[in-house]
């Protein structure tokens, strides 16, 4: 990874999307800081198209994608997209599963949730775990008492040997059926509501991130970032991103905030 300073100028000036996970990305331990909060509105203000792409559950992005300064949102890892036009005031909305199966899957994924708290003493449903639509998420160190390395692996096996997709963020083991992830609904929204093509317009997009679950994104996008505290991961990720900020957190993403407005300054030289 390279220091984000060694991001080519004109590649920068040539970024429309910035493409954001949230928890320890956006925010910075648990909270959204108010110079996070502005980067987005600047980013809006200077013409970016701002899109966070999240494991947070669907209660939680039904008000960001009213309250925020933001122009869509993926969540749940995937599982659904949603944005609110202001102009129109209508609320645009997309799953990966329809109504009937997800409440299927609900069945099978409460057993595993049950099956998972009976054998990782220790372990919790996520607070956010109500709000959800379509997966699971296991508390590991958001409100809980850090698990060992023995118990996180024991609930990715778990997980995975019921047949879950089983991904890792920086708060959360989130466990879900079917194939989809962060990528491929991203690239829903954006053919659907921006008419805009992942493969074709690349150049267009930066993604920040900050965890393993962010991989899809960081092997997807040649002008991908990772916030400092993804270093925490290293060792463990396949995929890095091209370039890493000097801030961790919220502050990393003011960074690259600040970084991008300024490449599209006219006396950026």
């Amino acid at each position: 990874m390279q220091p984000l300073s060694d991001f080519p100028r004109p590649q920068m000036r040539a970024i429309r999307y910035v493409l954001a996970d949230i928890d320890d990305t956006i925010t910075t331990h648990g909270r959204l800081t108010p110079a996070a909060y502005g980067a987005m509105a600047r980013m809006q203000e200077a013409g970016l198209t701002v899109i966070p792409i999240t494991g947070r559950p669907a209660g939680w992005c039904d008000h960001f994608a009213r309250m925020w300064p933001i122009d869509g949102i993926v969540g749940e890892n995937g599982a659904f997209y949603f944005r609110y036009d202001h102009a129109t005031r209508r609320f645009h909305k997309r799953f990966a599963a329809d109504q009937q199966q997800r409440r299927k899957n609900r069945q099978q994924l409460d057993r595993v949730a049950a099956m998972i708290l009976r054998d990782v003493p220790g372990s919790a449903m996520a607070s956010d775990q109500m709000y959800r639509e379509a997966d699971i998420a296991i508390d590991f160190c958001e409100d809980v008492a850090a698990l060992s390395e023995i118990d996180i692996a024991r609930i990715v096996s778990l997980m995975e040997s019921q047949g879950l997709t089983a991904k890792v963020s920086s708060i959360h083991f989130n466990g879900w059926i079917g194939s989809y992830d962060k990528l491929t609904m991203t690239r829903s929204l954006l053919a659907d509501l921006f008419d805009c093509d992942m493969e074709r317009d690349k150049p267009a997009f930066v993604f920040v991130g900050d965890s393993p679950n962010d991989q899809p994104l960081f092997r997807f996008f040649p002008n991908a970032v990772g916030v400092a505290n993804l270093r925490t991961f290293e060792k463990d990720l396949d995929f890095l991103p091209a370039y890493v900020t000097s801030g961790e957190a919220g502050t990393g993403f003011v960074e690259l905030a600040d970084a991008l407005i300024d490449a599209r300054s006219p006396l950026t030289v």
